[in-house]
């Protein structure tokens, strides 16, 4: 079910991306199949993590009608270096992920605008400008939607892990006799 889940708001992703654009010049933006790919990966399976990201670039790629396979090559990326974060580290935490939001939407567009300046195409406006619009509305719009997420969700990711965990504990002995 958690499966259905994520590639439904994959797909609702990859259509808001592209509609919304014309809609509202803010929510162009935000990057909406990033974030299900983010959270996608969070939880901890980098083969799924990384079809969604190849399948969104290149869906999101052929529907812009821009360079075919860039979004699609920093989307799976992002995916592989995130899901292996999140193997590493315990990022169940909602602060957590709000910096792993935020770095895997500007290494995305750096590795996006670069394929685009590496194979000749200039982009046109300025670059950094973008880049800064991009991280602070994926990471608003992405943190409220993990919180959705995890609202929905039959197992959220967040487990419980206890403080303390129980150890058997052996009998210590005094090391110092007395009368023997």
């Amino acid at each position: 079910m958690e499966q259905v889940k994520i590639t439904v708001a994959l797909i609702v992703a990859v259509f808001l991306q592209w509609t919304l654009r014309n809609v509202a010049e803010p929510l162009a933006f935000v990057d909406f199949p990033l974030i299900i790919i983010v959270y996608a990966a969070l939880q901890r399976n980098a083969i799924k993590a990384i079809i969604f990201g190849t399948i969104a670039g290149i869906a999101v790629d052929a529907l812009s009608g821009g360079l075919l396979g860039a979004n699609g090559f920093s989307k799976t990326l992002i995916a592989y270096a995130v899901a292996e974060l999140a193997r590493r580290v315990y990022l169940d935490n909602l602060l957590l992920r709000i910096p792993v939001i935020a770095g895997a939407c500007l290494l995305d567009d750096l590795v996006y605008y670069g394929m685009h300046k590496l194979l000749g195409q200039d982009p046109s406006a300025q670059v950094l400008v973008i880049i800064s619009y991009t991280v602070i509305g994926t990471t608003i719009t992405g943190t409220l939607i993990y919180m959705l997420l995890d609202k929905f969700s039959e197992t959220p990711l967040r487990r419980k892990r206890e403080m303390f965990t129980q150890r058997r504990q052996t009998r210590r002995r005094n090391p110092i006799r007395l009368g023997k």
